[in-house]
């Protein structure tokens, strides 16, 4: 037993060393933060197309509230009142609070931190939002059929100048952009100038000074790309995007 004392020591420390030197990044690591965040899906889609950044999100630790709501029947002013509150409310009172969104889901959440103040806000993550509207309102909303299918809140997404969204006041809490340029529709892509998601521009995403980073993916399954996923889960941890 005592010569073998000294190959056991070796074999323990090797692995010991071989294991410390495998780089473990933030997106790797699960943590058990105190933290809650809200999970708000776009116009027309359902919180069922948030669950994969959910379940990501919750191996990480967070407290992870996905939202329902009916995207197509309230105007965005209307929904900003009724659908976080209630969210923010079944949170810990001593977690942070934190927001990823998908398109309509970020005017959403921007309505509601301008009307209101959360003294525990954290960062808010944005997938292809259409921060400055997006060209495919002010087409559609010429024709009857999309105002009656996806509902008052579209009509808001108009990307002139004098439209809802282009009168929001600028974010003053830590924001993070994530933008498509992939597009599945030729056609709508045709109608969106610029390098586009198929539904929202990457200029229309963009905010003055907010960071921003541009990914392969189109609007429709954005939220589901793995790559989106490190990205958020990388920008909660340091305020900035992966290289």
């Amino acid at each position: 037993m005592q010569k073998d004392k000294p190959l056991i020591i070796v074999l323990l420390t090797t692995i010991t060393v071989l294991l410390t030197s495998i780089p473990i990044t933030s997106i790797e690591q699960s943590t058990s933060k105190n933290d809650c965040v809200l999970l708000l899906h776009g116009l027309g889609r359902t919180h069922r197309s948030m669950k994969k950044i959910q379940t990501a999100l919750e191996t990480q630790g967070y407290n992870v509230k996905n939202i329902k709501y009916p995207s197509r029947k309230l105007s965005i002013n209307e929904l900003a009142d009724t659908i976080i509150s209630p969210a923010i409310l079944s949170c810990d009172t001593s977690e942070k609070i934190y927001f990823i969104t998908h398109s309509l889901g970020g005017i959403i959440t921007r309505v509601y931190l301008e009307k209101n103040k959360i003294n525990t806000l954290g960062k808010v993550i944005m997938l292809a939002p259409p921060n400055n509207g997006t060209e495919l309102a002010d087409k559609l909303n010429k024709l009857w059929f999309p105002k009656y299918f996806l509902g008052p809140s579209f009509l808001q997404l108009s990307s002139k100048k004098d439209s809802f969204v282009n009168q929001l006041p600028l974010p003053t809490y830590t924001v993070g952009i994530i933008a498509g340029t992939s597009s599945l529709n030729p056609l709508s892509s045709y109608l969106v100038p610029g390098k586009d998601d198929g539904k929202v521009s990457v200029a229309n995403a963009t905010l003055p000074n907010i960071p921003i980073k541009l990914v392969s993916e189109n609007h429709t399954w954005i939220m589901k790309s793995p790559e989106v996923i490190d990205n958020i889960i990388y920008f909660l941890n340091n305020d900035e995007f992966l290289d």
